[in-house]
């Protein structure tokens, strides 16, 4: 695997984060998962300003991987990069945003989960993607299936993760990392509940460890 897909892998979680107040919460958001051990975010841009929280992250801690989630356009994936940000990823199969990406040298980890996108990945010869919803689209049954066919791959899932979920995700091979809003809801996140985010954080890289073992 590529650098970056070698780097998420090892941290094994991936926060899904939804931001309405960069300028107020993006510094100790980032603060929190960085101690919990989590150097990683996928800030979405479901929310307005998900650029400035990029930046704002990306600044305050470099050795941090954040990256654009949701990303629905090239002219996001160019405020993405104008911000710092690291990687790149979408809610669906885009051919022309997975190339765009290419050629501006960022990751880009797509969502699939039928063999047609499966195949059109291979085709773009990208090495991870994303399995999105995972739960609602056949879970981790439905990841083993595909991986059959398609074994080149290895898989992010997101959507229906969470901590009761994740070591089983996390035991199969297959499995490259997974993303969940469950480390840094909304709620917590509204509150500066930044101690409880960390040890959210804390308690999924146990996970992840235990899971690998």
């Amino acid at each position: 695997m590529t650098e970056m897909n070698e780097k998420i892998s090892q941290i094994g979680c991936v926060p899904v984060i939804k931001l309405t107040n960069p300028e107020r919460d993006a510094a100790p958001l980032s603060d929190a998962l960085c101690a919990g051990g989590v150097p990683i975010a996928e800030v979405t841009f479901r929310a307005a300003g998900a650029d400035k929280a990029i930046k704002i992250m990306a600044e305050r801690h470099p050795e941090m991987l954040v990256g654009a989630g949701t990303v629905l356009t090239t002219e996001q994936v160019d405020a993405t990069i104008a911000a710092g940000g690291k990687f790149i990823v979408t809610p669906g199969l885009d051919v022309e945003i997975v190339k765009y990406c290419q050629e501006k040298g960022i990751p880009c980890y797509p969502g699939c989960t039928t063999p047609t996108d499966y195949h059109a990945a291979y085709k773009l010869g990208l090495e991870v993607l994303k399995f999105f919803p995972a739960e609602q689209s056949g879970g981790l049954a439905k990841i083993k299936a595909m991986a059959a066919p398609f074994a080149m791959f290895k898989i992010m899932p997101t959507g229906g993760v969470n901590m009761k979920n994740l070591g089983e995700y996390l035991s199969c091979p297959v499995i490259a990392a997974c993303g969940g809003t469950y480390m840094c809801p909304d709620k917590l996140i509204n509150a500066g509940a930044w101690d409880e985010i960390t040890q959210l954080c804390v308690e999924s890289r146990k996970i992840v460890e235990e899971a690998r073992k």
